[in-house]
């Protein structure tokens, strides 16, 4: 099954010419699921070759107005379209208050929305993964989320169950779902007689505005993925800690003591290009990466390897030539890094 992130805003608290503020669409399968929703979230989709998808739920971090300035505006285009689909949104305590205010500005709906609180250490099981809550430094109701998937079945070995004699068919299907068979000759066949040690699911956790944190080290710890924000670079480090938020060492601080497999930073100051945000974190943990808007993390099964950055993934036409302007800016940037 398919799992990644899609960055639709990369940006701290306000946008620039080339980075939005902070919006991340989580693809699992079929599912999409997203993480806060800035202002101008709605034509990153359109921009993307996403589209501006039917979401069926919407995750936010906190109140502060770069994470939500979006949704009334979203959620008033789905209802101009004529949406009947419902919506559930997400988020720590404050998010029904914050509805009484939003609820004049995007007015009378199409279609019926939940507005479930979440708190710290609250989990919500789904199919083959769960959605964990953890808490992080922020000063205001906040929370990270952690997409941990449910470990899986090991490998079918086919030579051992052709010597037990397992037909081919329902059998071999129930014992790769972890179900006892029985043989026509009276044998019982357990699932651990053909298949091979159980595999680890993949997590990917999200943190939000956050100073360091160690109780966001154990929420992530293990994770194939960890998006951490990086709003400043160790000289603003001050700055950073007077409005409790990281530089990009003290995020690969917490990726090395969390032994993840990726550091993406995310949430940069306008003052940053990106490069320089990569480069500090990299002499502290060297499997960092800085997406800009539309790139992409693939993280496979860690069988099939480690997660990736696909620059431009979710632009229409990836691998196509970019407009003179955008190219212009893309060299520059990539100049910073």
């Amino acid at each position: 099954m398919d799992l990644d992130l899609v960055f639709l805003g990369t940006s701290g608290s306000m946008p620039t010419a080339q980075r939005a503020p902070t919006a991340i669409l989580l693809r699992r399968g079929g599912e999409r699921l997203l993480v806060d929703c800035a202002e101008g979230t709605q034509r990153q989709l359109l921009r993307s070759n996403v589209g501006l998808i039917e979401l069926r739920e919407v995750f936010l971090t906190h109140y502060h107005a770069d994470h939500y300035l979006g949704l009334p505006g979203m959620l008033k285009t789905f209802a101009l379209r004529g949406r009947e689909v419902p919506i559930t949104i997400y988020g720590p305590p404050g998010l029904n208050e914050l509805f009484v205010a939003l609820r004049r500005i995007f007015g009378k709906l199409t279609y019926p929305y939940e507005l479930v609180e979440l708190r710290p250490g609250d989990t919500l099981q789904r199919r083959g993964y769960r959605l964990e809550t953890f808490p992080v430094n922020h000063g205001v109701s906040a929370v990270g989320y952690a997409l941990v998937e449910e470990p899986r079945p090991g490998r079918f070995d086919v030579e051992t169950a052709d010597a037990l004699g397992i037909p081919e068919g329902p059998e071999r299907g129930a014992l790769q779902r972890g179900e006892r068979v029985a043989l026509p000759d009276g044998r019982v066949v357990t699932p651990e007689s053909v298949l091979g040690d159980e595999r680890p699911g993949r997590k990917v956790a999200i943190s939000a505005d956050t100073a360091y944190s160690q109780r966001v080290i154990e929420a992530a710890r293990g994770a194939d993925v960890l998006v951490h924000e990086a709003t400043f670079a160790e000289e603003e480090r001050d700055r950073a800690h007077e409005t409790l938020h990281s530089t990009a060492a003290e995020a690969a601080e917490v990726a090395r003591s969390a032994e993840v497999g990726l550091l993406v930073l995310t949430h940069l100051s306008n003052r940053y290009f990106g490069g320089e945000v990569e480069r500090e974190a990299q002499a502290v943990f060297p499997d960092t990466v800085v997406p800009r808007d539309l790139d992409i993390i693939v993280v496979p099964f860690q069988e099939r390897g480690s997660p990736e950055l696909v620059k431009g993934g979710a632009t229409h036409k990836h691998g196509a030539p970019t407009p003179k302007g955008e190219a212009v800016a893309a060299t520059m940037e990539e100049g910073a890094r």
